[in-house]
């Protein structure tokens, strides 16, 4: 439901483009790692993936399970409560394992949390937890690196800010572009595959930034 309502819903306020590696297809039991700018870029993000066929078990804060109706919803679909900072934030990694091996793709955020900038400019991801290596290397599972850029173009910044952003988008439709690279086998420990995961998503980023004539230091 969510990759179908966002690939509804996002086309309204943004010009989402979508290109990925060539011959990349998103294997079953892979894991799709993400840069994260803005709270808008889950639904770019979903809405791209829906494009390349992909409908993906989706790691998020375990705050959104809270809210009435959506949190059913997440339920639901599978998606993948994060207990941020607790004792339940391994559980999260366990599920995420639990998916792979009943084939599905999963979606996680390498990064867990938003960059505290409040321009609407691109940069490159910051440093990776270690999760998605964990996983990684637990699972056996390829890592299917994946940029979005322009998502801060539709929310960023202040609260105000962001919800002007929101409300003028449909007006301003401004350009957003998702690229998907070719999948990797993460190797070394923890540390190592962490920052090979980082370099790989980077690219990605590199790639999407471009695309959307954003600057890509």
């Amino acid at each position: 439901m969510f990759s179908r309502l966002a690939n509804a819903v996002v086309p309204v306020f943004a010009g989402l483009t979508v290109t990925s590696a060539p011959g990349v297809e998103p294997a079953p039991g892979s894991i799709v790692a993400a840069n994260h700018t803005s709270l808008a870029d889950p639904a770019v993000v979903l809405a791209a993936l829906h494009r390349l066929g992909v409908t993906p078990v989706v790691l998020a804060t375990a705050g959104l399970w809270r809210i009435p109706v959506f949190g059913r919803a997440l339920a639901r679909e599978g998606h993948i409560p994060v207990h941020r900072n607790t004792r339940q934030a391994g559980a999260a990694l366990d599920g995420a394992a639990a998916a792979l091996a009943a084939g599905r793709i999963v979606l996680i955020y390498g990064e867990g949390r938003l960059p505290r900038r409040g321009d609407s400019g691109e940069a490159a991801p910051g440093d990776f937890r270690s999760g998605l290596a964990r996983l990684a290397r637990e699972s056996g599972a390829p890592v299917l690196p994946l940029g979005q850029a322009g998502a801060r173009r539709l929310s960023s910044g202040s609260t105000s800010k962001q919800l002007a952003g929101v409300l003028t988008a449909p007006l301003r439709r401004p350009a957003v572009h998702v690229h998907l690279g070719a999948p990797v086998h993460l190797t070394g420990d923890t540390a190592a595959a962490t920052a090979q995961a980082r370099e790989a998503v980077t690219a990605a980023w590199r790639t999407a930034a471009q695309r959307i004539a954003e600057p890509a230091a």
